[in-house]
């Protein structure tokens, strides 16, 4: 039997009566009051008892939103989350009515793109299908969003979902933008789109499997002109064109210190942002992405950076690089001949061994720290640990070889901490830089490290209703309540956001 209620604006009061510490926000139109900061689901998963744990805290603690979608671990995510919230609701810990869940709904991944396959050979497809990338659709159809509901309150064990968002639609745009279409054709049928998701939606509001909906949309803060742009006065207007009495509630937005777009960009009739206008309009804002920046095509994560402990200079890489390519030579031109393998692996051992080569030219290029730290552990550790691994494990391996692969895992080492130390460092002084900028626009955004000034800027701006942060960990959980017990005024802040826009692209 699934978890009967939903959440009420008496029961979510009376939580914050047992947490009467922690920041919180109301709702307009609806009385519910929500964390400043809510548990974002995107990379928990049922099964990891760590994940479990974290949310069972978070819950506990102060903490009544979460934040979901099916597509979060192929639907593992919501899992996790009817669990946690059966066992708490069981025990007595927590009334249904005290929690607000939201989950997402528009991705064909994992299982959702095998179903999608599985129903395009029985020859009943869902509708209005846009294939994005490989292994990758989305869809936004009342028959999709049916077939999605439904699986999406099972698996969180729930009669009654508070809130449903349409997740990413500009993935048409995009699609659309690929294809070329017409930016006014385009636009028209993306609207469309989403009129009819509307009044599906509105119809499991009647239904009473959903309380509330909205959009989880990228492109809510970009400029006007911008191909994939979210209108919100546009989707505005159609709700209030399906009902005057509509329950579209809620906007979900990237917003962060260094993508300031939805507090600064006037994309919006009477150069109103994004935020301006929610708040206009009574509609909850949950920002996501608040510790992730993206950068000209770049990932920043906004947390404190330590410097190295032997910082690199360029010259030391590049000697580091030279090395690497002269044992790399070495055993192409000496080594690999007496080992008397077939082709095919020859080849590969070329290719894996190829630390000093793949760096020769770009180690400079990979922009942050966190994406140097993603190459390396997602593809040039594996490859090249592949290769020595099947190298010391020979019985004959020619004792030349063995000393030229002693030799070559040490350069190969040295190269990646160098490497790593160089990006460390520019690191560590860009988050210095960013936590100066912030605090200077902002003197009450001020905190001990930069991720809780992160937070504290956006829970401090009026208009945010919550800042969805991942939570995996219980000392993020922990993290996170020290900042909501902080207090803080809500203001308008445009200002500081102003100036934190114009100083960070400097």
């Amino acid at each position: 039997m699934r978890i009967p209620g939903k959440a009420t604006a008496v029961s979510t009061q009376s939580y914050f009566q047992q947490h009467s510490t922690v920041g919180r926000t109301a709702i307009p139109g609806l009385g519910w009051q929500i964390s400043q900061a809510g548990f974002g689901g995107y990379r928990v998963s049922v099964g990891d008892k760590t994940h479990e744990q974290s949310l069972r805290q978070a819950l506990q603690s102060g903490i009544n939103l979460i934040d979901t979608s099916s597509n979060y671990g192929d639907g593992g995510s919501e899992r996790l989350i009817g669990r946690v919230l059966g066992e708490l609701i069981d025990s007595g810990e927590l009334k249904r009515e005290q929690v607000v869940v939201v989950s997402k709904v528009g991705y064909l991944q994992g299982f959702n793109y095998t179903l999608a396959q599985q129903r395009k050979q029985e020859g009943r497809p869902f509708p209005n299908l846009v294939k994005y990338a490989e292994g990758l659709d989305h869809c936004l159809h009342p028959e999709f969003l049916e077939d999605q509901l439904e699986r999406s309150l099972e698996r969180l064990n729930l009669a009654t979902l508070d809130v449903y968002l349409l997740h990413n639609p500009e993935y048409y745009l995009s699609w659309a933008e690929r294809r070329p279409i017409p930016l006014d054709e385009a636009r028209q049928t993306y609207y469309q789109r989403i009129r009819l998701a509307f009044e599906f939606l509105e119809q499991a509001v009647s239904d009473g499997r959903i309380q509330s909906y909205g959009i989880s949309s990228n492109t809510f803060p970009e400029p006007a002109r911008s191909y994939t742009f979210t209108d919100l006065n546009r989707i505005w207007q159609i709700a209030q064109g399906i009902s005057l009495n509509h329950h579209f509630r809620w906007v979900q937005l990237p917003m962060n210190l260094l993508e300031t777009g939805a507090a600064t960009e006037a994309n919006l009739p009477d150069r109103q942002t994004a935020l301006q206008f929610a708040q206009d309009h009574q509609l909850a804002v949950l920002v996501n992405r608040p510790l992730n920046a993206f950068r000209q095509e770049s990932l920043i994560r906004l947390a404190d950076v330590l410097p190295p402990n032997y910082p690199a200079t360029p010259e030391e890489v590049s000697t580091a690089v030279d090395s690497c390519i002269q044992l790399e030579s070495q055993f192409a031109n000496g080594h690999l001949a007496g080992l008397k393998l077939d082709d095919e692996t020859n080849q590969h051992l070329l290719d894996y061994l190829a630390v000093g080569r793949m760096m020769e030219g770009n180690w400079g290029g990979f922009g942050t720290f966190q994406n140097w730290q993603d190459v390396k552990a997602r593809f040039i550790l594996p490859r090249s640990q592949t290769a020595v691994e099947f190298l010391s494990n020979r019985p004959d391996l020619p004792a030349e070889t063995a000393l030229w692969l002693d030799a070559y895992v040490e350069a190969a080492n040295i190269l990646l901490a160098a490497l790593s130390a160089f990006y460390q460092e520019q690191a560590a002084k860009r988050m210095t830089r960013i936590w100066e900028t912030a605090v200077t626009a902002d003197p009450e955004w001020q905190a001990k490290t930069l991720s809780q000034t992160a937070v504290r800027a956006l829970r401090s701006t009026a208009g945010v209703s919550s800042v969805l942060v991942g939570m995996r960990q219980q000392r993020y959980v922990l993290d996170i309540l020290a900042q909501l017990e902080h207090p803080i005024t809500v203001k308008e802040r445009t200002d500081s956001w102003q100036q934190m826009n114009e100083q960070s692209k400097q």
